[in-house]
């Protein structure tokens, strides 16, 4: 029976594999010194890089000159985020939030072995990820990866580890490698970062000046080039110091930067929009513009211009005039045609044009009603920094929910590394009470210590994490109060009584559903009075009785996970280095402060299984039997398992099932648990010996 490896993946012997079945001609061996004794030679694949290059290029290469951007330590912080672990994620309930029932989580530890550790379970499963890394101005702390230094090198430089012994340091501008040093450190996360995005997944990097070029190349190196989307400068909202002085060694830096990439070249953006106070009523306007494109002129309602060109292509014209026509053949003594775009068509979801000739011979294009403007890359109707809480540096809630709100929808999953005071995971809590949305926030923060001098700190938070946790806390319970919840037989009148008069009013419930403008996704109105926009959508509780959100159905908890050393002992990985006598002393491989749900969560972590989702324990002829996700995994970590609690869970065909390597007296009784896998699954025989596992 096979072993998990209960450490996360090595990603150099992937891409090694991914290489040798392109060019089988370019993997070499060499002298694995880890492995080697004196007295026997160990070896391992490498890549004969200079061949690759050459199969990689359709002229002859000489010489290493490329165009590249490159710094010191750039090699081996690659090395440092392909380099796997021995480390695990284990729960704590007590710090956590609804627990049994929550989808998100909230993530304690060094991000790059966090993303290191999630590189199975969320691959190619997070639509958004928003980080906001620490800005290098020399005062703000650096993750002090390893890039190969000794120790001695390591102490010397940092000089200072938090309580649980996280590397940090100051990385101020006297170092030698002030850039370098930055440089690497977001580097060896983003490589790490892009594996966990959708296909058409984004990310956003909040990021200032003193390293805009080398973040917008480092991250242009990794995505692509072409899939930079955006550079969106966002106000800062800081007085201008400057002033007092008579004359200046700059202009003030009035805004922020965040880079936007996309995964994919082809990834297309929403729309995004900023919403006018008032409603804006539709108009008509001049269909001829002044640029001058001879394709774009040709005859509409007899005329044809001599210069500049119409708005459109003829198909699209021709197709706007017979719309315009509908309209008046059916419903212009109805309604006026602002009624009938906002009501009948965009409640449907069509998108349509109208083009006409008025009265005095000119022709027309209909602009709709607007409830806001198409933003462009500058964004200073809105400030970067947020005041929610006493974190120094916290961002803007409403920054926050313009960018989830644009990109993320359902189902998606947020990831943020970098999540300092959690306005992130606030965002994503906000905008599921207003849409009726099921998004899922991934929270991951170190838990640094706060300056004894801040705000947060005399508040009594003692490190980020603190601040984080509570104001999730705060801001779900406030969200959730502040939801409504609606009656059907109130919900007619409720929504007839709120109508805007822009709007064709339509009563009771069963009109309302027959007409289209009451979806399964439910009806977006408008009060008149306030300008508040609404949603009324169905409860996940009771679509019969609840209309609008739920606040039962609204997700605001979130399952804390701490890093945390690998629950196996020393032995679990080199059992070759213990003779027999210290084997036999140890009773288990397995460390003694963890528990069944430590072990639980290792194996989900080494099989790539999401960390969320609801699981079960029950008794079975006195064994606790675990059950994740009904069936994605069954586990039984109990000494001494007998034969009857292996038959019921392979009764229950598990896709995964893992036992305790000391579960079992002998070999013979390893040997006999596939053997029932085998006679209650004969379907999947030749998969048991991969799905069934020991720990």
């Amino acid at each position: 029976m096979d072993k998990l490896r209960m450490e996360s993946p090595d990603m150099t012997a992937q891409n090694i594999d991914r290489i040798a079945a392109l060019f089988p001609n370019c993997i070499t061996e060499m002298l694995d010194e880890e492995h080697s004794t004196q007295e026997k030679k160990a070896y391992k694949r490498a890549v004969n890089f200079e061949l690759l290059k050459q199969m990689l290029s359709p002229d002859v290469v000489d010489g290493d000159e490329a165009y590249e951007f490159t710094w010191v330590g750039k090699k081996a912080a690659i090395v440092e985020a392909n380099k796997p672990i021995r480390k695990t994620l284990r729960p704590c309930m007590a710090e956590s939030k609804d627990w049994d029932t929550t989808e998100n989580l909230y993530i304690e530890g060094d991000n790059l072995e966090v993303l290191k550790l999630l590189q199975e379970s969320y691959l190619g499963k997070v639509k958004m990820i928003y980080i906001d890394p620490p800005y290098n101005t020399g005062n703000d702390f650096i993750y002090a990866d390893d890039f190969m230094r000794s120790q001695e090198e390591e102490n010397e430089q940092m000089g200072m580890y938090d309580e649980d012994e996280n590397r940090l340091f100051k990385n101020t501008d006297t170092n030698g490698r002030f850039h370098s040093d930055w440089c690497s450190m977001i580097y060896s996360r983003l490589l790490l970062a892009r594996n966990l995005l959708t296909e058409d997944g984004f990310i956003f990097i909040s990021v200032d000046e003193n390293e805009f070029e080398n973040m917008t190349k480092i991250s242009s190196e990794v995505f692509g080039r072409s899939n930079l989307r955006n550079c969106i400068a966002v106000r800062r909202g800081i007085k201008n110091v400057q002033a007092q002085f008579d004359t200046l060694s700059s202009l003030s830096q009035g805004h922020e930067y965040i880079l936007l990439f996309s995964k994919r070249t082809d990834s297309r953006l929403p729309k995004l929009f900023s919403v006018f106070d008032e409603k804006k009523k539709g108009k008509w306007d001049t269909f001829w513009r002044g640029t001058d494109r001879p394709t774009m002129r040709y005859e509409l309602f007899g005329k044809c211009p001599e210069k500049g060109q119409w708005r459109w292509e003829q198909g699209r014209t021709k197709q706007a005039i017979k719309n315009y026509e509908v309209y008046l053949s059916n419903y212009s003594k109805e309604m006026s045609i602002d009624d009938y775009y906002s009501c009948v068509l965009t409640s449907s979801g069509a998108k349509t044009d109208f083009v006409r000739l008025n009265d005095e011979g000119t022709i027309q294009y209909y602009v709709p009603p607007q409830e806001g403007k198409l933003l462009s890359d500058n964004w200073m109707d809105i400030m970067m920094t947020g005041t929610y809480t006493v974190f120094d540096t916290e961002k803007s809630l409403d920054i926050m929910n313009r960018i989830v709100g644009w990109i993320t929808k359902e189902e998606d999953i947020i990831l943020d590394f970098f999540s300092g005071s959690a306005t992130t995971a606030h965002a994503v809590m906000q905008l599921n009470a207003e849409d009726g949305g099921h998004r899922k926030f991934i929270m991951v923060q170190l838990p640094e210590k706060c300056d004894e001098s801040s705000e947060a700190y005399k508040a009594g938070y003692k490190n980020i994490c603190e601040i984080g946790k509570e104001r999730i806390r705060r801001a779900g319970d406030k969200i959730k109060s502040e939801i409504d919840v609606v009656h059907k037989d109130d919900y007619a009148a409720l929504v007839q009584s709120q109508q805007s008069n822009d709007q064709k009013v339509m009563t009771g419930f069963d009109s309302l559903k027959s007409s289209g403008v009451l979806t399964e996704k439910g009806y977006t109105y408008k009060d008149k009075d306030t300008k508040e926009i609404s949603r009324i959508t169905y409860s996940a509780e009771d679509p019969n009785d609840f209309y609008r959100f739920h606040p039962n159905a609204l997700d605001i908890g979130f399952r804390v996970l701490k890093l945390d050393d690998t629950n196996m002992k020393d032995v679990y990985y080199a059992p070759d280095d213990y003779d027999q006598g210290m084997l036999a002393a140890l009773e288990s491989n397995i460390k003694d402060d963890r528990t069944d749900l430590d072990l639980l969560f290792g194996c989900l972590i080494d099989w790539g299984l999401p960390l969320s989702l609801p699981y079960k324990s029950e008794q079975i002829d006195g064994c606790t039997v675990h059950t994740y996700n009904d069936g994605d995994l069954i586990a039984c970590f109990d000494a001494n398992i007998p034969e009857s609690v292996v038959k019921e869970i392979a009764q229950r065909k598990p896709l995964r099932a893992v036992f305790r390597d000391s579960g079992f007296a002998s070999s013979p009784e390893k040997i006999n648990v596939f053997e029932i896998f085998k006679l209650y699954m004969p379907e999947d025989a030749g998969d048991i010996t991969k799905r069934v596992r020991v720990i």
